[in-house]
């Protein structure tokens, strides 16, 4: 099951990968459009849509990865039992919220394509389309969430070091 999720999570952050050079594709399309006089029609929804899948998309993989930030503070004052309590509080308010976010985005994507609702802009394309990617990447959030919770209850999960959030900066 392991290796299963692992794979979800990082095909999830592959894709994502692949929607940002898609969107550096759009950027430079647009870009290459205008510089010699003719226009693409699009092109900066498009960009709004890939990147709005790439983000979406690369949630999970950040939250293992343990590069989400967190406000330690109070986590490092607290020690045994206390932070241990404070750890499943926390991850069980996140999961929650992941499931409600998961569940609403997937109704989002669904009402779209049963209203037949498309973009305003000059592309008309149908939203459920570009919904689809946050609606999946809402639900891998969730179902990482409930693996983390999973595996602080079985007292598994790997903890996440002070210093580690010095390495980003």
């Amino acid at each position: 099951m392991r290796r299963l999720l692992d794979f979800v999570y990082d095909g999830a952050a592959a894709v994502a990968a692949l929607f940002m050079v898609c969107l550096l594709g759009m950027v430079l399309l647009s870009i290459i459009s205008r510089q010699l006089h003719f226009h693409v029609p699009g092109t900066d929804a498009y960009a709004g849509y890939l990147m709005a899948a790439a983000g979406f998309l690369a949630l999970a993989h950040t939250l293992k990865r343990g590069e989400h930030i967190r406000v330690t503070l109070l986590l490092n004052f607290l020690k045994g039992g206390a932070r241990k309590g404070f750890e499943l509080w926390a991850l069980a308010i996140a999961t929650l919220l992941a499931v409600l976010f998961a569940v609403y985005s997937c109704k989002l994507a669904w009402q779209s394509h049963a209203f037949h609702d498309i973009s305003t802009g000059s592309d008309a394309t149908p939203l459920w389309i570009p919904q689809i990617a946050m609606a999946a990447g809402t639900v891998i959030l969730a179902i990482a969430f409930i693996d983390e919770l999973v595996l602080e209850l079985m007292g598994k999960r790997a903890d996440a070091h002070a210093g580690d959030a010095l390495r980003n900066e």
